[in-house]
């Protein structure tokens, strides 16, 4: 009876077992289509949709863009005044915008140390004979259209330069670099209580002032040169209006501020806590008088010099032969008794300045940021520079924020914005969020895309960024159609134009190299964030100009952009698309399209230029050896293909573990962070990554390799060398462990 007992408890218990499997398998949701799973399980792994992109492009019109320009660019909007407080407002009115908005918008302010000159006693460079005024420049730039014309446009002046009325002979200096000064020595000029006057170009401009009181210069004036900007034309029949060329009168406005971020606060955030280093203890900018002039008035000064020929490669495009002085000629217009006296009556203070930011919160990675930027603020109208690059961005956003608010996309990571303020005096609101936020930037930035003059000629793409961009720009630019060819693609024409043969691809786009020219310098030089520039030049087989012509003068207005820079607006189409294409790309793929692999063409590169000739037997000579450097760039590329393979793998998954999406993604954001060394550079301001730092050495290897290698060759001291050796090995070698597979 109790063996029944047993058996009939065993049979029952089995049945029960049976009945609870049948009913789990069928009554119990499965797999992530389940109705009862949980939200994020059925899009955790979604990939982007290309239908998306195609229809984001489909919505960017060149007409809104235009519409957009001519208001930001309506009036004079430099930093703090009027014009860039009502921007600000502007700003936030679209990104707050119920029908067209982001998720949401916000004003950071800071306390930023800027210069500005007085109203009430122009700045001015004169021509003087004991007390006699014999000549003075002009004031002003000449109203050649109407909208030029407003009762903001600041006087030419050079940010940051000290007040003073400094006066004696004149000297022509060229580019104002320091091997000029020692030109100009070598010849048998006492440069000692003389004013210089140089051309942009060559040196930075501050660069030009520290340079001549280096040799005992007294004041400094500044002009632009047809011949660099103009193709050699100089004459008002051959200028804007009739052209694109800048006219006489054109002076370029800018910052004479070596540095970047806010010059009081380095590596803090210029917030009313913030502690403050005195003036005096700023450096970089300049020690002496400096005051730029239009190349009008530089002629009457030039052409008149005493003095020997300058060398023909000083010669420019002033009609007369120059000379270097010191002093006027007899026989030309003026006295040769006569001095040149610069009036600078600068003003420094601390004004309110603000970034505008703009938020979209991702669905499956809120937490990990793709930003993208552009200032706001400019020297007068600034139509091109900055307001080509917010027009763009005002309309990237806009068709994205219709298709939020449409309920049609939410991006995969976040989406923030930046309208930074105070970046022609140097990068100020840029560099102050990047302190303020520097933690959580580190380590939540996937990357970073800045778009500032967004269209500085209609003729081709011109992109820069490190290596690991060029694979997503590529991608993005290939689906844009290009302005000038119904069947081409951005991509096809940015080839044609310009392009480098890669030993991996072959003939394609050359990507340039970022400096610290615009607001993506302290996201990689500070924060090591990968970053890109994107924007349309011109032809440089038809045109020498260092930069287009109107560039931070009072003719930069709506009417310069809509009739020589890019009628129709298609070029600043193209830029959209192409820039809102890799911003889409970096928010929604499911890896990031960011290629760690193409960081060992450029070690290679780099290397390549210290390994042959002179620059390795001077090594070899002092017993240093490469041969660390090689083997850690062969560990790099070796890992880098490694985990590219691992890539390829995940993909092929039909359901790839998220958790391992995730640690592939975490290693290719933090691959430039790994080339960071905050000990590397200690006399350069945030400056830590050690494969992009500026550098001073013509030498196209690793910068502190480059300068502390030809240093070397001066002094002989080879120990900065073997250091800057050490610190790039271990840069690359730790380069190579972040992409290693995690042990």
């Amino acid at each position: 009876m109790s063996c029944l007992k047993i058996l009939g408890a065993v049979f029952g218990g089995g049945l029960l077992l049976t009945i609870g499997i049948l009913l789990g398998h069928f009554a119990i949701p499965k797999g992530e289509t389940g109705q009862g799973a949980p939200n994020w399980v059925k899009t955790v792994g979604r990939d982007l949709d290309e239908s998306l992109l195609q229809s984001f492009m489909d919505q960017v019109e060149s007409g809104k863009i235009r519409e957009n320009l001519k208001a930001l660019a309506a009036r004079p909007h430099m930093a703090t005044t009027e014009g860039d407080e009502e921007l600000v407002k502007l700003m936030l009115s679209r990104w707050q915008d119920p029908q067209t908005g982001l998720d949401s918008a916000s004003e950071d302010v800071y306390g930023a140390f800027l210069s500005f000159p007085d109203p009430q006693k122009p700045n001015s460079v004169t021509v003087v004979e004991n007390s006699s005024l014999i000549f003075s420049t002009r004031r002003s730039e000449k109203n050649v259209t109407a909208d030029q014309a407003h009762a903001d446009v600041v006087q030419p002046y050079a940010a940051y330069a000290p007040p003073g009325t400094p006066r004696g002979k004149l000297v022509y200096a060229n580019q104002g670099k320091r091997s000029d000064y020692q030109e100009l020595v070598n010849m048998g000029i006492d440069l000692n209580g003389t004013i210089a006057i140089t051309r942009y170009g060559g040196a930075g401009r501050a660069d030009k002032a520290v340079n001549g009181a280096e040799f005992g210069v007294a004041g400094v004036v500044v002009y632009t040169d047809p011949a660099d900007i103009n193709d050699g034309r100089a004459s008002e029949k051959e200028t804007y209006p009739n052209s694109w060329y800048l006219p006489p009168s054109g002076v370029e406005r800018g910052s004479y501020n070596g540095y970047f971020g806010d010059l009081l606060t380095p590596y803090y955030p210029a917030k009313d806590f913030t502690y403050r280093i005195k003036e005096s203890e700023i450096q970089g900018i300049p020690p002496i008088p400096t005051q730029p002039i239009g190349f009008e008035d530089a002629l009457m000064l030039i052409c008149n010099l005493d003095g020997p020929e300058a060398p023909s490669a000083w010669q420019g495009s002033l009609n007369c032969t120059y000379k270097v002085g010191p002093g006027f000629r007899t026989g030309g217009m003026f006295p040769n008794t006569s001095d040149v006296q610069v009036n600078v009556h600068n003003q420094r203070r601390i004004k309110n300045s603000s970034n505008v930011m703009g938020f979209i919160r991702g669905s499956e990675e809120p937490d990990r940021y793709v930003l993208y930027g552009n200032h706001r603020d400019s020297w007068v109208h600034g139509a091109i520079d900055p307001s080509s690059g917010t027009a763009v961005m005002l309309e990237i956003t806009r068709v994205l924020g219709k298709m939020l608010k449409e309920g049609k996309w939410r991006p995969r990571r976040s989406i923030i914005f930046g309208s930074w303020g105070a970046e022609e005096f140097g990068l100020i609101g840029s560099t102050e969020y990047t302190e303020e936020f520097y933690s959580k930037l580190r380590e939540r930035s996937v990357a970073y895309i800045n778009v500032d003059i967004s269209v500085f000629a209609n003729a081709t793409l011109r992109a820069q960024g490190t290596p690991p961009a060029q694979s997503v720009i590529f991608a993005a630019a290939k689906q844009v159609q290009s302005p000038a060819s119904s069947s081409g693609s951005v991509y096809d024409n940015w080839r044609n134009h310009f392009n480098r043969n890669s030993p991996i691809y072959g003939n394609i786009p050359n990507l340039g190299t970022l400096g610290a020219g615009s607001d993506y310098a302290s996201f990689i030089h500070y924060l090591g964030i990968t970053s890109m520039d994107i924007a349309y030049t011109y032809d440089r087989n038809k045109t020498s100009a260092r930069i287009y012509p109107a560039y931070h003068t009072a003719f930069d207005t709506f009417d310069y952009a809509d009739r020589f820079i890019d009628p129709g607006f298609t070029s600043h189409q193209a830029v959209a698309r192409t820039a809102g294409n890799v911003l889409l790309r970096l928010a929604d793929s499911l890896v990031l399209p960011l290629n760690v692999s193409d960081y060992g063409e450029k070690l290679d590169e780099l290397y390549n230029v210290a390994a042959q000739g002179d620059f390795l037997a001077n090594l070899s000579a002092s017993n240093i050896s490469l041969d660390p450097l090689k083997a850690a760039i062969g560990r790099f590329k070796l890992a880098a293909a490694d985990f590219n393979q691992r890539i390829t793998k995940l993909k092929e998954e039909e359901s790839p573990s998220p958790l391992q999406i995730r640690m592939v993604n975490d290693q290719i954001m933090l691959l430039e962070r790994a080339f960071l060394n905050p000990l590397a550079f200690p006399n350069k301001y945030y400056y830590s990554h050690v494969i992009w730092a500026s550098k001073s050495s013509n030498h196209a290897t690793f910068p502190g390799l480059a300068d502390a290698y030809t240093n070397a060759v001066k002094t002989g001291d080879w120990d900065q060398v073997r250091k800057h050796l050490t610190i790039v090995v271990q840069a690359v070698e730790s380069a190579a462990s972040t992409l290693e597979a995690v042990a």
